[in-house]
């Protein structure tokens, strides 16, 4: 299944980004209401991929009228409409949407109907996004492949037998349908790096307060592990990726997208190029052939560029597989289930709370502070190089099962060698950037920056994906 243009209801022809597509908003040749429909329609016939756990559609036509009538009194008064006046687009089911139910893909928890927006949802909101409902998640969050207990498996537009990858895999499976134009995303642990090169996306990662509404709860959590989930934008290319996380962000003049656009001035940064994996002590990673190769291949693109593109040597502490997992675990014990709860859990979850709840605080705070020096030392290597250039999944997107089929740490184990360089850029707080390269649909790469360096990493992408 490939990205749908299509039509709306009218037969207006509908353009093939989302830049375009705003552009048709704010001059009224489209209406929100057609093209909000249109996307209605596409959800409901795209059904089978699993992308949505639920759909607002009273919800997003009657806010597509009220975007109508405000798009008319900007156009008549001259003033200008909000950068996503109109545009469609859809949360995943970890966070609240006002009037939508708010699942956490468990089956564990109540699934009651939020009563307010979350912090980010509130931004796209006042920046004229319009929610079409709620994408599929693990639950939780917690894995990179989006099956969960209460809904279908998000499924792979490119091949709907294996996964969109998680725990974005629902909104990645849907933008690269064209079910929507573009769609937010959250990454703890690689969940929009990972979707987006699974299913051959733009998935930016920012660093950690980027944006102001990822520090709600501040840098570092009850443990002191530092802050590891931020929210960045998927989308098919990188205007409209630069377009979603300057609304994102909330702030005016859209940098990111001017920065796309001049990304032909972008030369001569010294970029780092590395195979290597702070899990391989514990989970040797398995590249296939194909991800070496599309390595090599934006190598060679970004030398093209007249970057200087080097070997890079990094090491990393043996340590960090077992205080990553206990870090990244940790706040499982913190969430207080019945007996009847706990057995509704999926397999995975429920050993890993488990665990979790046989460790002491100390622990768990001495994993934090492992975590913290680990984040110091990546930085520090990284911090040689204007950007760093990795490989991205390691091998083709495993098909729906693979995962739930394994026991719980074997599960655990084939998400560490299917995305062996995710997590680390989460712990140092950097920001990075998945990029599709081809000639497969999952082949890419991973670009990391140093602090602040998100629009210089949106640059290196459009020189990437620009042929």
């Amino acid at each position: 299944m490939s990205a749908i243009a299509g039509t709306t209801p009218a037969g207006t022809a509908l353009p093939h980004t989302a830049l375009a597509l705003r552009e048709a908003l704010r001059d009224g040749s489209l209406s929100v209401t057609e093209v909000v429909a249109h996307h209605l329609s596409a959800l409901e016939a795209g059904s089978e991929l699993g992308a949505f756990v639920s759909v607002s559609a009273d919800a997003a036509l009657r806010e597509a009228a009220v975007a109508d009538r405000r798009g008319l009194r900007a156009r008549r008064s001259g003033a200008p409409p909000p950068p996503l006046h109109g545009m469609p687009t859809a949360h995943k089911d970890l966070v609240d949407v006002a009037g939508s139910v708010t699942t956490h893909g468990s089956a564990a928890v109540p699934h009651a109907p939020a009563t307010a927006d979350g912090p980010g949802v509130a931004v796209l909101r006042r920046a004229g996004a319009i929610s079409l409902g709620k994408t599929q998640v693990p639950e939780f969050g917690l894995t990179g492949y989006s099956e969960n207990l209460i809904a279908d498996p998000a499924r792979n537009p490119h091949d709907p037998a294996r996964t969109a990858g998680g725990s974005s895999g629902g909104s990645a499976a849907a933008v690269a349908a064209g079910l929507l134009p573009l769609a937010p995303g959250s990454d703890g642990g690689g969940s929009i790096r990972i979707p987006a090169l699974a299913c051959g996306l733009i998935g930016l990662k920012p660093g950690l307060g980027a944006l102001p509404t990822d520090l709600t709860h501040g840098t570092h959590d009850g443990f002191g592990t530092p802050r590891l989930t931020v929210s960045g934008p998927l989308a098919r290319d990188t205007a409209d990726a630069a377009v979603l996380f300057d609304a994102m962000r909330g702030i005016p003049g859209e940098p990111s997208l001017s920065a796309v656009r001049a990304a032909d001035g972008l030369s001569r940064l010294r970029i780092g190029i590395s195979t290597a994996s702070p899990f391989e002590a514990a989970h040797p990673v398995p590249y296939s052939a194909e991800a070496l190769a599309a390595l090599a291949r934006a190598a060679r693109l970004l030398e093209d560029r007249r970057h200087r593109v080097e070997e890079a040597e990094f090491t990393s502490d043996p340590g960090y597989a077992d205080a990553f997992t206990t870090a990244w675990t940790a706040g499982l014990s913190l969430l207080q289930f019945s007996a009847a709860e706990v057995e509704r859990l999926t397999p995975l979850t429920r050993a890993f709370r488990e665990r979790a709840l046989s460790r002491s605080d100390t622990t768990h705070h001495r994993a934090a502070a492992r975590l913290r020096a680990f984040a110091a030392e990546a930085r520090t290597q990284w911090g040689r190089y204007d950007a760093v250039l990795t490989p991205g999944l390691a091998f083709a997107p495993p098909r729906i099962g693979a995962f739930t089929s394994r026991s719980p740490d074997d599960d655990y184990r084939l998400q560490c060698e299917w995305a062996p360089l995710t997590s680390i850029v989460n712990v140092s707080g950097l920001p990075a950037i998945a990029v599709p390269i081809g000639p497969e649909y999952w082949t890419g790469v991973q670009l990391i920056g140093r602090p602040g360096s998100e629009t210089q990493l949106l640059q290196l992408a459009t020189q990437l994906t620009t042929r």
